[in-house]
């Protein structure tokens, strides 16, 4: 077991099949078979179902799947260390942040990448999932933090964490902290496109549908308007935590599970570049704290944690 049959068997996982990821690793199908093939009989256990819409982790390949992040991760940050003697050479990795995160997610990121971090320079963009992953597969960014990304895409996709959305109403209304879905369905709301989406294929199966009075694509003008006290929305409960708390309220939909993975997408190369690596691993990090601290989650305590393991 090396590092390359690592990278491959992680490539594997997060394309979700063995042709995408001999696509994006620039390498023969047959080989990468080969290489997954020889590392299961190494360690002598099975660690991806095939199927007929990809592969599938079972529970030892998402064990090896998070010890070989760690170890490639590792790796990078070493190669990382190593190539820093050069005061003059500096690495530029381009982030991109969705709008809801920028808020809450980027100022720690940043804080961390510019007083940490020697020869790395962070370059963000902000646009909403679909519009980053077009990019990152255009080579336009080099990592993005996402919102329920379409699989099937040539893409890595680590899952960070899963945040609860919240129905939120001006304060004066005296919204209840948990409401019955029934009267979700009767709330005015606005909502971007993107939530709109995430929500009703929740609610689909329920036969339930939301009242939107407006599709709007920016989070901050949905954010004014229910400060303004005559608008509601249902968004995910960070876009609004701490923030002119006596004005509005968020309260929890009972009888569904509505929320959304926030899952850090990079592409797969065949030779991971540390810079990106390592402002990677920032991210992760700053995402835990957060997680930790409750800003993504109802209340004031922190969040429970939750594992995933990853899936075609």
């Amino acid at each position: 077991m090396n590092l390359r049959t690592l990278r491959y068997f992680v490539a594997i996982a997060d394309a979700g099949g063995f042709t995408a990821a001999a696509a994006a690793l620039s390498i023969a199908q047959s080989a990468l078979t080969r290489q997954l093939r020889d590392l299961e009989s190494e360690l002598g256990v099975q660690l991806l179902q095939r199927g007929p819409r990809g592969v599938r982790l079972t529970q030892e390949g998402a064990t090896l799947y998070e010890s070989a992040q760690r170890m490639l991760a590792e790796s990078a940050r070493v190669r990382q260390l190593l190539t820093n003697g050069d005061a003059t050479a500096e690495s530029t990795v381009v982030l991109g942040v969705s709008p809801t995160l920028t808020r809450v997610l980027l100022p720690g990121v940043f804080e961390r990448c510019h007083h940490g971090l020697a020869g790395i320079r962070l370059v963000v963009r902000e646009a909403f999932t679909p519009q980053l992953l077009e990019s990152l597969e255009r080579g336009l960014i080099d990592m993005a933090v996402v919102t329920n990304p379409e699989p099937n895409r040539a893409l890595a996709h680590q899952p960070l964490l899963a945040e609860p959305f919240a129905l939120i109403t001006p304060s004066d209304r005296n919204m209840p902290p948990v409401v019955p879905l029934a009267a979700l369905a009767k709330v005015p709301l606005l909502m971007t496109r993107l939530h709109r989406g995430i929500v009703e294929r929740t609610l689909a199966p329920l036969g339930t549908r939301l009242n939107i009075q407006a599709e709007i694509d920016s989070v901050d003008a949905i954010r004014e308007l229910v400060l303004q006290g005559r608008w509601a929305t249902v968004m995910p409960v960070s876009v609004f935590k701490e923030q002119r708390m006596d004005t509005v309220r968020l309260s929890e939909v009972s009888g569904v599970q509505l929320h959304r993975m926030l899952m850090l997408a990079t592409r797969i190369e065949r030779a991971q570049n540390s810079a990106i690596a390592v402002v990677a691993d920032v991210v992760r990090a700053e995402a835990g704290k957060l997680a930790a601290a409750g800003v993504f989650s109802f209340g004031s305590a922190p969040a429970s944690t939750r594992t995933y393991t990853m899936a075609a």
